[in-house]
């Protein structure tokens, strides 16, 4: 079977090398870090331990397939999984608190209705009953399949409905974006347009200019629910890597490929920082498109699909937090804070305007005994979407922390230490211009937010992870390496899984 070079050992990457192993090939991971796992890392510090990529996990059941395919393990028999109640607190800029249960739509309005008002529940499921007629349009092409090649299909149509509405004198407008949903359909109401834009936010999108269509981010959360790893997502990671090797997956740990090989006109191995070549039949690269370009410098691999450019993708800072004190009774796992002008927060993230007060952040306080030294003390993360090639001030934390204390009260007194992650550290970690945070794949929008084929202009070339359809986020990475496995085992005529 065929000799199949990975660059980067990715969470999609390790997906798409377990599942190419299973099927007889041999696949050699090459990795410019010392370790796996990509944007999945781990900080440890005085008994504390932190995540420092994602921190829950939506839609498990994509790496359930991953493990019974490669090993006919169940994945809660390899990693601790909880289901997290509530799924998520939301602290809006007047006051008004709300904590939204998981993967049940009903106790959503319910809990909407009891904090924003009589018919705020009803608003938000006629909302999320559309978002399933787009879910229901865009699953297969979107996350089960290779990208089309007539993707142009995705690109020009919106699958998100229009909202039945009276149309008395004038033609009733149909909502195109998801900031016109939160004034269309949800009535205005300032909670409920910032419950909907977060969505957004949380993945560096403009609301503004979101499709309708990013619909199914809110959709996908409240139907199949979040989930926390026991010990963290690093966890997650590990039982990734332990698979790989359990599968005869090669590691190699600090090997930089510096250039694809090509041959008759096919992608024939990779060279490494050392001078050395390893040739390939088959060549996997988990990239960002700018560190792809460099590989092949002297040709296109792109494809038709007009990628996003890496420098006009936000990025994330986060602040970890050494806390004394016991994580109090009946605390959400995660809190989500509202910034406290809607307004200057765009501007500031994707106008250029100046730095917003307050801005939209995720507190995550997750209770796991793991990642504490002990009881008497309390692990906390806060994240919040920063502007691409943001440059990290103590002013810029000190606003980060502001927030943070809506959700954590008495912070300041509590803390005993913090680190900051900042946009920088992203780009060490991931290689992607500016530390830019890919986003899932949408339809519509001219397919601006469509992400580059798995299959590239040169063959013997497939692309996976974030930047790779189906795009960026946890689930999206193990899909993605199913596809590229799929598209190697089968070949051209490989059409998704059933």
């Amino acid at each position: 079977m065929a000799r199949i070079a990975v660059i980067g050992a990715g969470m999609g990457a390790m997906a798409a090398a377990a599942r190419l192993a299973v099927a007889g090939h041999r696949p050699v991971v090459l990795e410019r870090a010392s370790t796996y796992g990509g944007a999945v890392g781990r900080i440890e510090r005085d008994g504390f331990a932190f995540d420092t990529g994602p921190a829950l996990l939506p839609l498990p059941a994509v790496y359930r397939d991953l493990f019974i395919k490669t090993g006919k393990e169940p994945l809660e028999d390899l990693v601790g999984l909880t289901q997290v109640e509530p799924a998520v607190r939301h602290v809006f800029a007047d006051g008004t608190t709300t904590d939204l249960p998981n993967a049940r739509r009903a106790g959503v309005a319910e809990a909407l209705d009891a904090a924003v008002g009589a018919g705020a529940g009803a608003r938000w499921s006629a909302f999320m009953n559309r978002a399933r007629e787009a879910w229901d349009r865009t699953r297969r092409p979107l996350l089960e399949e290779p990208l089309w090649p007539n993707w142009q299909v995705l690109a020009d149509r919106e699958p998100y409905p229009a909202a039945p509405r009276k149309r008395l004198l004038r033609a009733a407008r149909t909502a195109t974006t998801l900031a016109e949903i939160g004034v269309l359909e949800l009535g205005g109401d300032p909670r409920l347009v910032a419950l909907l834009e977060q969505y957004a936010l949380a993945y560096g999108l403009d609301p503004r200019t979101a499709p309708a269509s990013a619909a199914v981010l809110p959709y996908m959360e409240q139907t199949f629910g979040t989930w926390a790893v026991t010990g963290g997502m690093r966890a997650l990671a590990d039982a990734v890597y332990a698979r790989c090797l359990k599968r005869k997956v090669e590691f190699r740990f600090g090997a930089e490929v510096t250039r694809i090989v090509e041959k008759d006109g096919r992608a024939a191995g990779v060279e490494l920082a050392d001078g050395t070549v390893e040739d390939a039949e088959f060549v996997v690269a988990g990239v960002a498109p700018g560190v792809l370009d460099r590989l092949l410098p002297e040709r296109s691999v792109q494809g038709e699909v007009p990628a996003r450019s890496e420098a006009e993708v936000p990025s994330r800072l986060t602040v970890h937090l050494a806390l004394r004190g016991a994580r109090p009774e009946g605390t959400p796992h995660r809190t989500v804070v509202h910034g406290a002008d809607r307004g200057a927060e765009l501007a500031w993230l994707f106008d250029g305007g100046p730095l917003a007060q307050r801005p939209t952040v995720t507190v995550l306080r997750s209770g796991d005994a793991s990642q504490v030294p002990d009881a008497e003390h309390e692990a906390v993360s806060v994240t919040v979407t920063v502007p691409p090639h943001a440059r990290v001030a103590e002013g810029d934390v000190e606003q980060v922390l502001a927030a943070a204390e809506r959700a954590v009260p008495g912070l300041r007194e509590r803390l005993l230490w913090h680190e900051v992650r900042t946009p920088r550290d992203i780009a060490e970690a991931t290689g992607a211009d500016g530390g830019a945070v890919p986003a899932p794949a949408l339809a519509a929008a001219r397919g601006n937010l469509l992400q580059a084929a798995n299959r590239t202009a040169l063959p013997g070339l497939f692309a996976v992870g974030g930047w790779s359809h189906p795009g960026g986020g946890l689930p999206h990475a193990g899909m993605s390496g199913a596809l590229v496995a799929g598209l190697i085992v089968e070949g051209p005529e490989f059409r998704g899984s059933q």
